[in-house]
């Protein structure tokens, strides 16, 4: 249909929205922090970001990078040491939990994190010129293509504030909190090492 291969779109979709990235880890951590139901406006803010995102790919990725391929790798290792510092920051972070917790982010914050997330912008420029460029010449096409993109990342992003949640009890022991940020931070350096292609199974 339409000239589309689904299953390795899907492959690439589930695995992009699925690993750990800077939206998934920040979904992660603020689970940690407040609940599930504290951050529900943020990961509203998360899906309208990966939306625009999606239709901004669909508009110019194909002209873009037919015209300039070697954005490409380069989008890739801005994208890369950005997520190489998060990792940094986070086997550094700590957990405080106060008896009133600070408001959470809001649907603001969660928008501007997608919108400036290399991630996604290689993300969105790689689906649509690699899957979904014959979708992309049609205004309906685009817009149902965004929106179930977007449903796929709410329910990636979803999935980490869940299981961020699930271990927050856990969090005033400092041994569990070394081993959880590790953990994490070792996810982030896959998902950097990926991103810039120095994975010989990477996509």
């Amino acid at each position: 249909m339409l000239g589309i291969e689904f299953v390795p779109l899907l492959s690439y979709v589930l695995i992009s929205s699925f690993t750990p990235g800077p939206a998934n880890i920040a979904s992660s951590s603020l689970g940690v922090l407040y609940g599930l139901r504290r951050c529900l406006p943020y990961q509203a803010g998360l899906a309208a970001g990966v939306f625009l995102m999606m239709l901004l790919g669909g508009l110019v990725s194909a002209s873009l990078l037919a015209g300039f391929p070697a954005l490409e790798p380069v989008l890739r290792g801005v994208g890369a040491a950005y997520i190489f510092y998060l990792a940094y920051r986070l086997v550094r972070a700590t957990y405080t939990f106060a008896e009133q917790p600070a408001r959470p982010l809001g649907a603001g914050h969660g928008l501007l994190l997608n919108l400036s997330n290399p991630k996604l912008v290689v993300y969105s420029f790689t689906v649509f010129s690699s899957f979904l460029a014959p979708v992309a010449d049609s205004a309906v096409g685009l817009i149902v293509a965004a929106f179930l993109l977007a449903l796929v990342s709410a329910c990636a992003t979803l999935t980490w504030t869940l299981f961020g949640a699930s271990i927050r009890a856990r969090l005033r022991d400092p041994r569990f909190v070394r081993w959880v940020n590790i953990g994490l931070a070792l996810a982030l350096v896959y998902a950097a090492l990926e991103l810039a292609g120095w994975l010989p199974w990477g996509l």
